[in-house]
């Protein structure tokens, strides 16, 4: 037997309706409003699922995302009574869920879109700019590290993923195709302001900002973006990230021992 009211109502929601039994009086009036009240919690949380990754919903169509996501609560019922951390094995789960196996490219962009949301969440930072920096000799630009926003996170796929989900989302033109493709692409998605934003990188932005985000100095990052294109321009590919806002601060190389 469960060992508490909740965990009996979690039961109840896979479909054993006599483990209530100790805490309900007998007759079928109370078994009917159980079931209303099963499927209500049912509801909710597809429909909070549906707000996490509505680029999922408007790729594989509504009936067949409540579906998925029915499904999904079932096996993953939420941790926590804040439903925007629902979710969060989604992506994973929805890797091995067998009618989603052809469509490859649903768990990644699954993962795009909490990241978004994420993003959207994120506390709030200032964001470094260019005029932070005036007057900052070169060799002291190049020992700092730059810290990313917290809001902002950087992806790299071998597949279209980033183009699938730019081109799927709420706010885009409807009819877009999807070109499931090994093309490889990078993506950034941050919140530097009141707005989410989100922009493609190159390989080189992408190795740039890995190495910042993995504390190491400017000068690191731009060896490591060299590494990944030796005619990569890296005083665009600076002001480039410093205009998307994902930089909060700058920080000394500690001194070495």
């Amino acid at each position: 037997m469960p060992e508490s009211f909740h965990d009996a109502m979690q039961a109840l929601f896979t479909g054993d309706a006599d483990v209530l039994n100790p805490w309900l009086a007998a007759g079928e009036r109370s078994r009917a409003g159980l079931s209303i009240y099963r499927n209500t919690v049912a509801s909710a949380r597809a429909d909070a699922l549906s707000g996490l990754v509505p680029t999922i919903q408007r790729l594989v169509g509504a009936d067949w995302f409540r579906s998925a996501a029915l499904a999904f609560a079932v096996e993953h019922p939420p941790q926590s009574p804040v439903l925007d951390d629902y979710g969060r094995d989604f992506p994973a789960w929805l890797a091995v869920f067998p009618p989603a196996r052809p469509m490859a490219y649903l768990a990644p962009v699954a993962r795009l879109d909490l990241a978004w949301s994420l993003a959207h969440r994120c506390e709030d930072a200032p964001a470094l700019n260019a005029s932070h920096l005036a007057g900052m000799a070169a060799p002291a630009l190049f020992a700092s590290r730059a810290v990313l926003h917290p809001s902002a996170q950087i992806f790299w796929f071998d597949w279209t993923v980033p183009s699938i989900w730019l081109s799927n989302r709420p706010d885009a033109e409807t009819g877009n195709s999807v070109a499931w493709t090994d093309t490889a692409e990078g993506l950034l998605i941050a919140r530097p302001g009141l707005v989410v934003t989100q922009r493609r990188l190159s390989r080189s932005e992408w190795m740039f900002l890995d190495a910042c985000r993995h504390g190491r100095t400017l000068g690191q990052a731009a060896t490591a973006a060299l590494g990944a294109d030796p005619y990569a321009d890296l005083s665009q590919i600076f002001a480039d990230l410093l205009s998307a806002g994902v930089f909060t601060r700058l920080e000394p190389e500690p001194p070495r021992p």
